[in-house]
């Protein structure tokens, strides 16, 4: 083959989505490619052949220009345009400008038809960019998942293989354990109709009955458990193996709802394969000092390089990242009422930002918040829970999650109020939405019940909701403020950079590749009155209730788990590299399939935040 045929076919072999190409279709493609020249000031319309050939930019730039002579895109090297790649029906009068001297390679419309029959690939790439796009991208970068970890993304309702064994609360206790033994089970639900009484095990047989010499005929609510821990059906494996770790129990009552929907067992579990945050956090909970929590929280950027090598979804690893900050919270939270004693009201501390979200990655500040019951009184119970917020805070930020920078935390006393106050607080921000005010609702509308009373979290939360659904001027000024995080891709797609500093020459992947996704998931879920927080599963969420398309809700979510895909990738790199992680990135540590597709998910978040504008007319 000659050289320059050769040079060709590296070409394109390190170019998305020619990569995907086998040598042999490369090869007997090249015949068909002409090589061309262009001057600058050169037009391509379709009398060139625009839409009846496929572009492939060598060297050189080129606009496009619709027929209005508007500039609708700048393309460099590894950039296509023409047949399929522009091929949309508004664009059909769509020319080509040359505005530097470029060598393309052009391919003609049958070549480009009989390598997309060949290989669906290359097909779907050369589809409309945007979401569907990107959700081959997604495809491309997690399908070497390793099956070790399939408990990130595994649902509790994957693990359970049979209906629940039940029983009702009067039947004897004999009754129970001969249905025990003719269905092999080691526990049994003790149901009212479909709702859940309380549970009975093996080991409860053993102690509470023989053990004791108990009468087999007495009813079965003489031995079983009640208030026992719970799981829904649709949470993820991995989190009811941390609630098991956290609570030193091997059976785990399953609901869907209030119906009961099933068993899971430390045996279910250990079928699967389960990654080392079950131990972390199972270790936590052993721990009396800040010193050993140290120890074992400085395991987490490792833990993030262990899911980003095994490629699980970001928003599994997320969810695993989080549950380590989770337990670190509850476990300070004991030792700081061993040593001050039992509290003198309910409260219930909050996570707030990433950590309620279930979003954290290895950089993460503390946000967080105590919601006390109203007879709290300051001078009584002041003290206590100024202690309390104090140790918990401190100890997390030895465990490496720092201070937060603008004071959003339990130690200030501004947040750790009474519930009238909390009510008060956000009844003030919706209807007072001046600056300040939307940047605190940014941070304290995600919020999330780590440990203590959710009643009370759940009457602030309904507060919240009331507050805000329907209220278009409120969420007319959340959209507008939603629209200073805008995602950093320029006119004509190029990535819009840092200038100077420390971070130069790179972008901001967290506040503005993230952030613009989440400030519009949070409005959907706010307009709605829906209780998600995770930003998945509002965008979900927000799409059931109709307040934004399927197809733009999932386009979104795609998106966010692109992005995120990227940054936690790049901090397990910086991590490896025995960095410190941080959320800037260069377009030089982006191959040519990333930057395309983060092209095209910046491009979905810019539609998006367009759409809402003109929603609340901003």
């Amino acid at each position: 083959m000659e050289v320059e045929l050769l040079e060709i076919r590296d070409f394109l072999a390190s170019h998305h989505p020619f990569d995907q190409l086998s040598k042999e279709s490369l090869n007997s493609s090249l015949g068909d490619i002409e090589i061309r020249y262009l001057r600058r000031g050169t037009d391509i319309d379709s009398d060139d052949g625009l839409l009846d050939s496929l572009y492939l930019i060598r060297t050189g730039a080129v606009e496009l220009h619709n027929n209005y002579d508007e500039l609708l895109a700048r393309l460099a090297e590894g950039d296509m345009f023409g047949y399929r790649a522009s091929h949309r029906e508004e664009y059909e009068n769509i020319r080509g400008v040359v505005i530097e001297d470029t060598l393309v390679y052009q391919f003609p419309a049958d070549t480009v038809d009989a390598l997309c029959d060949k290989h669906p690939q290359l097909d779907y790439f050369l589809a409309p960019v945007g979401g569907e796009r990107l959700r081959e991208a997604i495809t491309h970068v997690g399908d070497e998942g390793d099956a070790q970890l399939s408990m990130m993304t595994a649902h509790i309702s994957d693990l359970i293989k049979r209906p629940p064994v039940i029983m009702p609360p009067t039947a004897t206790i004999r009754e129970t354990a001969v249905m025990m033994s003719e269905e092999r089970v080691s526990s049994i639900l003790i149901t009212q109709g479909e709702k859940l009484q309380g549970i009975v095990t093996d080991r409860d047989l053993r102690n509470r009955v023989v053990a004791k010499g108990l009468d087999y005929d007495l009813p079965i609510t003489e031995i079983m458990s009640t208030n026992t821990c719970t799981a829904d059906i649709s949470d993820y494996a991995f989190e009811a193996q941390l609630q098991m770790a956290r609570q030193n129990i091997h059976h785990l009552p399953v609901v869907d709802g209030d119906k009961v929907a099933g068993m899971l067992t430390a045996t279910d579990l250990t079928k699967h394969h389960t990654t080392s945050a079950v131990y972390m956090v199972g270790d936590i909970y052993k721990q009396n000092n800040i010193e050993s929590l140290q120890e074992i929280s400085a395991k987490t950027p490792d833990l993030l390089v262990n899911l980003a090598a095994a490629d699980v979804t970001a928003d599994s690893a997320g969810h695993v990242i989080t549950s380590v900050v989770d337990a670190l919270t509850c476990r300070l939270i004991q030792l700081a009422q061993e040593k001050l004693g039992e509290p003198p009201v309910p409260f219930a501390w909050l996570a707030a930002g990433s950590q309620a979200r279930s979003e954290q990655t290895a950089k993460s500040d503390q946000d967080n918040c105590l919601l006390l019951d109203d007879s709290y009184d300051e001078k009584k119970h002041g003290e206590y829970f100024q202690q309390l917020a104090r140790f918990v805070c401190d100890g997390l930020n030895a465990c490496g999650y720092f201070y937060c920078p603008g004071d959003m935390m339990a130690i200030t006393e501004k947040w750790r109020q009474p519930l009238r106050v909390w009510r008060q607080y956000f009844s003030k921000w919706i209807e007072q939405p001046e600056p300040k005010a939307l940047m605190l609702t940014c941070v304290f509308f995600d919020l999330r019940c780590v440990c203590g009373d959710r009643n009370l979290f759940r009457s602030l939360r309904k507060h919240l909701q009331e507050k805000c659904r329907g209220n278009r001027i409120f969420l007319a000024h959340m959209a507008g403020n939603a629209m200073s995080h805008r995602p950093p891709l320029g006119f004509f797609r190029n990535f819009v950079l840092i200038h100077g500093g420390e971070h130069d020459h790179t972008f901001d992947l967290k506040h503005t590749g993230i952030v613009p996704i989440v400030d519009l998931a949070r409005i959907y879920t706010l307009a709605a009155g829906i209780n998600a927080v995770n930003t998945q599963d509002r965008l979900k969420a927000a799409a059931e209730g109709g307040e934004v398309t399927e197809e733009g809700a999932r386009d979104l979510q795609d998106t966010l788990e692109f992005v995120s895909f990227l940054r936690i990738e790049h901090q397990a790199r910086q991590i490896r590299a025995g960095k410190e992680a941080d959320n800037f990135m260069s377009p030089e540590d982006l191959s040519n399939f990333e930057r395309n597709h983060l092209k095209d998910a910046f491009s979905v978040v810019r539609t998006m935040q367009n759409v809402l504008s003109q929603r609340y007319k901003i």
